[in-house]
């Protein structure tokens, strides 16, 4: 039997019809695709840091439920009073573990499109439907359209991702908050970029049964270390921690993650830098012919242009600068690019390219 015959009738469809999620090669550019923190700590602050890794048991499996850490993150996050915590090998883990905790047949994820683009795979990894429903004017959730899908498909989870991601907004409080009293299922309020928006349901978490917050330091200046953050009901959590491999945060994580909260002022300090940073480059891609931008409550911005998305971004690759091309997408997405907010240098260095791309 030919191998191509035996992918065929093992690997499901559905599996075979998807494409491995694309990370493009950055070396030599000015990298403003991935929502990456660019500021390197101060190199006191890294050499003490090196000096903890130092004494660290590379010989010995790390800590199971990293206990040290999630006690440091319960004090840094302001987790309520009998809220608990799970982290995760980033955030993809963490979605991985509740939709497979939830998985069965004719179960639904539901999720406002577009938005990051993980929800929609993972159920598919684990068999299940995936619903979006189209977000309304402006990116902003629609929330007659959330309704009358809550009813008709009656999701397992629904994923809100506070800001949004690709589309960098926040979605209004109160429709989340009627989403979270009419959802029959889980919902999911996934804050990665909490550091720059500075709203969350970190405190509903004492008032809905039924949600969970997500977090990540990744956003931060921490990608690196691939550390995501649930917190919820205990309840819930003990179920989801059946799924946890063992031992999925490792030694160097752990202390990493635990040293930078001791610094979490540095972390701070940049995190309003960008904050800053993202205003002043938002006036100036408004400020140029034909750009449309859209406000970001996020370290990234969603912007079209009156030359075609595909040609504005290859002009940029060949000026070494490197944003994410999401014309692809279609729909609401149709035409649109996206730029992480950078070092003052790094964005002067785009809006360079960008207006001779244009």
């Amino acid at each position: 039997m030919k191998d191509k015959d035996v992918i065929n009738r093992l690997i499901r469809p559905e599996i075979r019809a998807l494409r491995a999620y694309h990370v493009p090669e950055a070396g030599g550019f000015i990298k403003l695709d991935a929502m990456e923190n660019p500021y390197a700590w101060p190199e006191s602050l890294k050499q003490e840091w090196l000096k903890r890794l130092h004494d660290v048991a590379i010989n010995r499996y790390p800590d199971p439920s990293a206990s040290v850490l999630r006690a440091k993150l319960k004090e840094a996050l302001a987790v309520p009073a009998g809220v608990e915590l799970m982290l995760g090998n980033g955030s993809d883990e963490l979605i991985q573990l509740i939709l497979m905790g939830v998985a069965r047949p004719g179960a639904v994820v539901l999720a406002p499109q577009p938005t990051f683009v993980m929800y929609e795979m993972i159920a598919t990894f684990v068999g299940m439907k995936f619903v979006g429903v189209p977000l309304g004017r402006g990116f902003a959730l629609d929330l007659g359209a959330m309704r009358a899908a809550l009813r008709a498909h009656q999701p397992a989870v629904v994923f809100l991702a506070y800001p949004n991601n690709p589309t960098g907004n926040l979605f209004d409080a109160a429709a989340i908050e009627t989403i979270l009293q009419e959802a029959p299922g889980l919902v999911v309020v996934d804050e990665a970029y909490h550091a720059f928006a500075g709203q969350s349901f970190m405190d509903g978490l004492g008032r809905h049964a039924n949600l969970l917050v997500m977090r990540t330091l990744s956003k931060q200046g921490l990608a690196g270390l691939r550390l995501g953050i649930l917190a919820g009901d205990p309840a819930w959590l003990a179920e989801f921690d059946k799924l946890r491999l063992p031992y999925n945060i490792n030694s160097l994580t752990q202390a990493s993650a635990g040293f930078a909260l001791e610094h979490k002022a540095v972390l701070d300090e940049q995190a309003a830098r960008l904050r800053a940073d993202r205003e002043e480059l938002h006036r100036a891609l408004a400020g140029m012919p034909g750009v449309q931008v859209w406000p970001s409550a996020a370290n990234f911005l969603l912007f079209r242009t009156g030359t075609p998305a595909d040609r504005v971004f290859a002009a940029l690759r060949e000026q070494r600068v490197l944003i994410k091309n999401l014309a692809g997408a279609g729909g609401a997405l149709a035409g649109c690019l996206r730029v992480t907010v950078g070092t003052p240098e790094e964005n002067a260095a785009f809006l360079a390219a960008l207006r001779n791309a244009l």
